[in-house]
């Protein structure tokens, strides 16, 4: 059959990444507690077209995946990366693979446990590397972590009480070592005023809101609080985090990022 992908295009305009979105798949993700968590994720598979071809075989991407499947994991990734060089005979790749993350958490005064969701993520790439002949891996872990900020301001002017928000708190982080997913959650959940959980009786309630009303954080302290944590950790070799409250008395939201040198 005739290979339209391969046909030369004359237009000499290279393409940085091209491939599949939105992809749903099956993966296992590294667990603390359990050793291993089995989840869906939304995956993105892209490559590098040279100018001289037309298309890309979009076919291949999924062929890659299914070729390890059962085996999808971080762990797993450069070799997925590899296999789509070999395939694509291209010099960059690259794989994206968003998905759900459960920590069971216990209440704070009751001891109530329930599951509570996190929204991970992982970033790898595989590219030249300029000095070198070994293509370079480049991996980022992301964990976005929902939690109470209570506005410090508020509580200061306000006679009774403060006004609070649910907010998120964005890590993606470039590592040397392992770092647990978990610990990015810790990390932030304890740069705000509260962890938010699944399942909390009448003395948690009181439990949550009075620590966090002890606890007033901005944007701008969450994000510092977690900056401070992960420059002091020598695993992590480049950060970005953000937060971003979720604003109750105003009609946009409040945000803050910070970005390691």
């Amino acid at each position: 059959m005739k290979d339209v992908q391969n046909r030369r295009d004359r237009r000499k305009i290279p393409i940085d990444k091209v491939g599949i979105k939105d992809l749903q798949y099956p993966i296992s993700v590294l667990d603390r507690a359990n050793k291993s968590q089995d989840t869906t994720a939304r995956i993105n598979m892209y490559v590098n077209l040279p100018h001289h071809f037309k298309g890309t075989h979009m076919s291949r991407f999924v062929e890659v995946l299914n070729d390890h499947h059962g085996r999808i994991s971080v762990e797993e990734i450069e070799d997925v990366l590899l296999e789509m060089q070999r395939r694509f005979k291209c010099e960059s790749v690259h794989i994206e693979m968003t998905f759900p993350y459960f920590v069971e958490k216990a209440a704070p005064a009751s001891g109530a446990k329930g599951l509570v969701d996190y929204e991970c993520a992982f970033y790898a790439s595989l590219g030249p590397v300029k000095g070198s002949k070994k293509p370079g891996l480049n991996l980022v872990i992301e964990a976005k972590v929902p939690v109470t900020m209570l506005c410090p301001c508020s509580k200061e002017i306000s006679e009774r009480g403060a006004h609070n928000q649910r907010s998120i708190i964005t890590i993606k982080a470039r590592t040397v070592e392992l770092v647990w997913l978990e610990e990015l959650i810790e990390i932030a959940e304890k740069a705000a005023s509260s962890p938010v959980y699944a399942l909390l009786k009448r003395p948690d309630e009181k439990a949550v809101t009075e620590g966090a009303y002890d606890r007033p954080r901005f944007a701008e302290d969450a994000v510092r609080e977690v900056a401070k944590k992960l420059k002091n950790d020598s695993r992590v070799a480049w950060f970005q985090v953000e937060s971003e409250n979720q604003e109750s008395i105003h009609n946009h939201n409040a945000y803050a990022m910070v970005v390691s040198g």
